[in-house]
């Protein structure tokens, strides 16, 4: 008996020892579970984190716990804020907490009053560091906020100003005390009005900095005269709708800058004397003329002869057929490097469009808008002949059904087609062309209400206008359900356009059943 009761007291002391066990291996699992892992990794690695999520979610971040918070200001470096008057009594708080800004946008609206420069001076002594500023529609800003803001930022990389009312002597101050400035883009700069009475703008200690000045909407562009001129590395130069006779200043620009890349010009008083001497540049490799209605194929035929390394080129001729077949044929003989042409409101024929398919081999895309000489013949041409293009657009022009059928089957290497407002091309084109070249994303849209005039485009058409923008490439999935299918009129088709669309489609809706069968292998080519 003895030794039952033994044997009973062992195996309930062995059950109670595995129960306490269980007991102890629930509780600690039960502990790991609750653990927070993420306040074991270090601030920098938390930083790092952060910096890799959008601003929204940085935000939301910050409200988790006091640590993220402190940890998720001290690691931003770019910051956007409402620049209106009553910001100035929280910036000691906001830089107190984002200490580590470099990166600075201002933007007020313009209905409101917008800070003035106690705030901007008061902003630069928390941020000595900041090397990105923009400034929109902070007119209350005087010459004195901006010179005293110079003085206290003088690491600055890039200034960005828009409908601001300083003056010279504001702008002068960050040339003169900013020695790294390499970006300097002004637009509607209010604080100059008399150009003859004002000072020169620059160059100052900066200008051996700048590698790029764009100047928008400027009645007094040419008070930056010096400053171009000075800017002896200068690589980007943009101009647009600013007033006066620039081709002096291209003239001088020719002896003392040597190393443009880079030239936009849009709606100047400029004529084929200012186009020769930006020729002299032999390292042009971008160029935009939009709307310069005095410049003429011998402009042009001089950028092809002399900048053979020109890699884009946009021309918004302004349907004044200026330049045409002349300038692009240059173009095509010396420009073997082209990879972008956009050409708006300018008439080229088959003959130069053939000679810029057969010798500009690396020709990746190409727009052809407001052109009323390109037609069918002219398509099937870049079909054949542009082996390499990736993307083409079309827009306003007499371009047919027949057009988009020679695509169908040449340029091998397409992957985007946009065709608007071209009335000859109907949605059994658009079908016929999606359907034969599966992997092709095609966006068509005539973009005609009942009461547009059908002219206006064509007429007004400039680079933004006409929306002309190589971006890159959606999946095409999203490709082929952001296409528009046009309801339209078929006359004109002939049966057999339509029977081989009727045929095409019925194979793509065999092949798309048969890949729904398990083990069966369909055609892959009229995929969607």
């Amino acid at each position: 008996m003895g030794q039952v009761t033994s044997t009973a007291a062992v195996s309930s002391r062995a059950k109670g020892n595995r129960s306490s066990n269980y007991i102890k291996s629930r509780s600690t699992a039960a502990s790991g579970a609750n653990r927070d892992y993420i306040s074991d990794l270090p601030d920098e690695c938390l930083a790092s984190v952060f910096q890799s999520l959008s601003s929204a979610d940085r935000n939301r971040c910050s409200l988790v716990c006091r640590r993220w918070y402190q940890i998720e200001g001290q690691s931003r470096n770019r910051l956007s804020l409402i620049a209106q008057s009553d910001l100035l009594p929280f910036i000691p708080t906001l830089f107190s907490r984002f200490d580590s800004v470099t990166k600075l946008a201002l933007k007020c609206d313009r209905r409101s009053v917008s800070i003035c420069d106690d705030a901007l001076v008061l902003i630069s002594r928390r941020c000595p560091n900041l090397t990105r500023l923009k400034l929109r529609a902070c007119r209350e800003l005087t010459d004195s906020g901006i010179q005293a803001f110079a003085k206290n930022c003088k690491s600055l990389k890039k200034l960005s100003c828009g409908s601001c009312t300083f003056g010279s002597k504001g702008m002068n101050a960050v040339l003169d005390n900013c020695a790294n400035l390499e970006e300097l883009s002004i637009k509607r700069l209010r604080g100059i009005t008399d150009v003859e009475a004002a000072d020169p703008i620059g160059p100052g200690t900066a200008a051996s900095s700048l590698k790029t000045i764009c100047l928008k909407e400027l009645y007094n562009g040419q008070c930056f005269s010096s400053l171009i001129l000075g800017a002896k590395n200068l690589r980007t130069l943009k101009l647009f709708r600013c007033p006066g006779n620039w081709d002096t200043l291209l003239q001088l620009m020719a002896n003392q800058v040597t190393s443009i890349v880079e030239v936009h010009l849009e709606r100047l008083q400029i004529s084929d004397v200012g186009i020769q001497s930006i020729a002299n540049y032999s390292n042009l490799e971008i160029l935009h003329l939009v709307k310069t209605p005095e410049c003429t194929d011998f402009g042009l035929v001089a950028i092809a002869e002399r900048c053979r390394l020109l890699r884009k080129l946009h021309i918004d001729g302004w349907k004044v057929n200026r330049i045409g077949d002349e300038g692009l044929i240059a173009v095509a003989k010396c420009c073997p490097n082209l990879q972008e042409l956009v050409l708006i409101g300018v008439n080229p024929t088959k003959l130069s469009l053939e000679m810029l398919a057969s010798n500009c081999l690396n020709l990746e895309r190409l727009a052809l808008c407001g052109s009323d000489s390109v037609g069918d013949p002219e398509i099937s041409c870049i079909a054949v002949k542009c082996v390499a293009l990736k993307k083409l657009c079309i827009k306003s022009c007499p371009v047919s059904d027949h057009g988009m059928e020679a695509l169908a089957s040449g340029c091998p290497n397409l992957v985007k087609v946009k065709v608007k407002k071209c009335k000859g091309v109907t949605s059994e084109g658009g079908d016929w062309l999606r359907l034969t070249r599966g992997s092709l994303a095609v966006n068509l849209d005539t973009g005609q209400s009942e009461n547009e005039n059908p002219g206006a485009s064509a007429s007004n058409g400039g680079a933004q206008a006409n929306g002309i923008e190589f971006s890159p490439m959606p999946n095409q999935t999203a490709a082929a359900g952001a296409s528009t299918t046009i309801a339209s009129s078929s006359t004109g088709r002939s049966a057999s356009f339509k029977s081989r669309l009727r045929l095409l489609s019925g194979r793509s809706l065999v092949d798309r059943t048969l890949r729904r069968w398990p083990g069966t292998r369909g055609s892959t080519s009229a995929r969607h």
